[in-house]
């Protein structure tokens, strides 16, 4: 089994906690037993905390077991955690915790823990658009990208805010279990898109991102501003200055899909955030986003998602609509 462990505290955001686990949860109800995910929650303080929400939580053990071990940590965030100060021992233990992590991150402004800790020197990360500031303060040395949903940076992982926890936890997911374990977990989960504060609006678990440095990050960048255009392959191509089958070659390597599947994705997503996000008829959607006419668009949205553009916006633009 894959264990997963969240590091928590007294004032700890609970949504922080229970949106990624809620991912790993579902997530097992499509493997089988030998390749579940098995949840842990360490407290940096006594075993019952309070979270901001005033939600008290019983966790299943503290940082002073000896026998602490995972091969993926991430600690939650909390509303006080900027300024918020933790004994030496603690960001010891966390420095050593991580090391023996396959993988290890933050979700929101947990990574004010792992910067004082000093895991986050020369590295890119993100938190909370509020606090990106804040971040950048603290740890001098970092890259802070405050307009990211999440960043990876080699085994380090962090999200922005909040609800971002849950989609850097399908990333995850993906990376384990792949795309339609993925997918069908955020099906389940009934995941909107809507982002606040300058993020991103494009949806990590459906769309992978080559590293920026790389030309194929440069064709990527090309599709997400030109969506409305053909975007071949032969035309991608040219855009990363290379041959059309070392482009396709290197983009499948880094990306986990064929040029054309990352396209249709990108194109999916954009046409969610606009059918989320505005009263546009449906048509001039599929026009904006590259379908060219409602049934393609209407194919890939079955396809890819189950329900049509249609039954999309009823169930999430009415929804964003009366908790806005």
């Amino acid at each position: 089994m894959t264990s997963v462990a969240i590091v928590v505290f007294n004032g700890v955001q609970s949504l922080d906690i229970s949106g990624p686990m809620d991912v790993f949860a579902e997530a097992n109800r499509f493997l089988v037993s030998s390749d579940r995910y098995e949840l842990t929650t360490i407290s940096l303080e006594e075993p019952k905390i309070s979270c901001s929400n005033s939600m008290r939580l019983m966790t299943d053990t503290t940082w002073t077991d000896p026998d602490l071990s995972f091969d993926l940590l991430l600690v939650a965030g909390g509303p006080e955690l900027v300024n918020r100060q933790f004994d030496e021992s603690v960001y010891a233990w966390l420095r050593d915790a991580c090391s023996r992590a396959r993988r290890y991150g933050s979700i929101c402004s947990g990574a004010f823990i792992l910067g004082r800790a000093g895991l986050l020197d020369n590295r890119k990360v993100t938190t909370h658009w509020n606090y990106a500031e804040a971040l950048s303060a603290l740890c001098a040395k970092s890259e802070v990208e405050a307009d990211r949903i999440y960043v990876q940076d080699g085994a380090l992982y962090t999200s922005a805010g909040v609800t971002a926890g849950i989609d850097l936890a399908l990333h995850l997911l993906r990376e384990d279990k792949g795309a339609e374990v993925a997918l069908n977990v955020a099906k389940r989960l009934v995941v909107v898109m809507q982002r606040a504060g300058g993020q991103s609006q494009f949806s990590p678990y459906l769309t992978s991102f080559a590293d920026s440095t790389s030309p194929i990050a440069e064709a990527q960048r090309h599709v997400l501003s030109n969506l409305q255009h053909t975007l071949s392959v032969t035309d991608l191509a040219l855009v990363a200055n290379m041959s059309v089958r070392s482009f396709s070659r290197s983009f499948a390597k880094e990306v986990g899909m064929t040029p054309a599947e990352f396209v249709q994705r990108a194109r999916i997503d954009a046409a969610r955030a606009q059918l989320e996000n505005s009263d546009a008829p449906v048509k001039a959607v599929a026009y904006a986003c590259g379908f060219g006419d409602t049934n393609r668009m209407r194919n890939a949205f079955m396809r890819s998602l189950g329900v049509s553009p249609q039954h999309y916006r009823q169930s999430f633009h009415s929804a964003v609509t009366k908790t806005a």
